[in-house]
């Protein structure tokens, strides 16, 4: 398989490992973590699903207490109990620095946060991305998502058939390492209803009627698809502005690979001929423009008025508010829905990205940004 050296990602994280004693990497399975980390010049490595490293963490602080540079330790989440004693060797032994990777989110952040509180950096990493790929690249990365081995498949055949056993393995081997006890079946059968509300609001009540199951039920199977990066939930932002808001999230599959494998699209033709096709490029969209502007994912909304004025993604950032449209067209034009959101957030500007090439003005504040203008990191300086 052909090597694609991610700087953007090798860049970030490497500035974390000069501030941080300890930086963890947090993805979903197979996006490259392992990988991303043997580029760094590391002293030690353990890898927590080889046995033999395994053993020789039996006794942690033996293992690792004479160690010096830099420590890697892949899928973590395998061994929660050596977070304390990293602290402890964090502490006093200034001549380490850890580097951990792990491929769940919400639990490994809790256990790392408690001990390991002002001492580590966290960087999620996701599939490739925009950046890490020639332009002409672009639709092949859209179709078959960012998952290493799925866009540098030889064919679509084989990145079709690639996802589809990475959905297997995901459910029957990966989902019950992590101590979850459901039926792969029933999960996939679950993962493949919310594939359909992919870029829609969220209605927890529906979703348990149609599948029948109760709204804690969904709440825990949507829990465990967004702590392992499938799934992103994007809540929507609201304050008191005499406007009635919806109140309910928005639901997007984070890898659009995985998304069309979900809703049986195998290649272009399929996708450009299916009527998905707008909603499957606001997601891919969305996930680029998400790592450029490096939010947290609690830290980046959508906002809808209940009369349909509405903005697809929202943030705070320079002590300003920034906005983004994503409009699937030729050449998006100026909204209602645009002034209205422009005016009602006080956005210092409002980007319209699309799949064309031309960049131009709608009013002082309103751009509409080709998507492969994109940059790696978002740029604020013009505004």
């Amino acid at each position: 398989m052909k090597f694609i050296k991610r700087n953007t990602d090798l860049k970030k994280i490497q500035n974390y490992l000069d501030i941080f004693p300890a930086v963890a990497i947090l993805g979903a399975r197979q996006c490259g973590k392992t990988t991303i980390a043997r580029e760094f010049k590391y002293a030690h490595y353990f890898d927590l699903e080889n046995p033999g490293d395994l053993s020789r963490l039996d006794n942690p602080k033996l293992a690792l207490e004479d160690l010096t540079g830099l420590i890697v330790i892949d899928e973590i989440q395998l061994k929660p109990d050596l977070f304390p004693l990293l602290r402890y060797l964090i502490d006093n032994h200034p001549k380490q620095k850890y580097l951990i990777l792990g491929s769940a989110s919400r639990d490994l952040i809790r256990q790392s946060s408690e001990s390991l509180a002002g001492r580590i950096a966290y960087y999620e990493l996701g599939g490739f991305s925009l950046h890490d790929f020639e332009m002409k690249h672009n639709r092949e990365l859209w179709i078959r998502g960012g998952y290493p081995r799925s866009v540098l498949a030889h064919s679509e055949t084989e990145s079709a058939l690639w996802r589809e056993e990475y959905i297997k393995t995901f459910l029957e081997r990966d989902i019950p390492m992590l101590g979850i006890r459901i039926p792969a079946h029933t999960l996939r059968r679950f993962w493949t209803m919310i594939s359909h509300y992919h870029g829609q609001l969220l209605n927890q009540t529906e979703l348990g009627r149609s599948f029948g199951i109760s709204d804690m039920t969904v709440r825990k199977y949507l829990d465990i698809l967004e702590s392992t990066f499938m799934i992103r939930i994007l809540q929507p932002w609201y304050v008191n502005i005499g406007k009635r808001l919806v109140k309910r999230p928005k639901i997007y599959l984070r890898d659009s690979g995985i998304f069309h494998t979900l809703v049986s699209i195998e290649n272009g033709d399929q996708l450009y001929s299916n009527p998905k096709l707008g909603s499957s490029w606001e997601g891919f969209a969305l996930e680029t423009v998400c790592r450029s502007i490096d939010k947290p994912t609690n830290s980046v909304y959508f906002w809808r008025t209940s009369n349909g004025a509405e903005l697809d993604l929202y943030w705070e950032a320079k002590g300003k508010n920034w906005g983004i449209e994503f409009k699937y067209a030729d050449a998006p034009t100026l909204t209602p829905s645009m002034k209205i959101a422009n005016e009602d957030l006080n956005l210092s500007h409002l980007w319209v990205v699309y799949p064309g090439t031309d960049c131009y003005s709608l009013t002082k504040n309103i751009t509409v940004l080709p998507f492969n203008n994109i940059l790696p990191s978002w740029d604020y300086s013009q505004y």
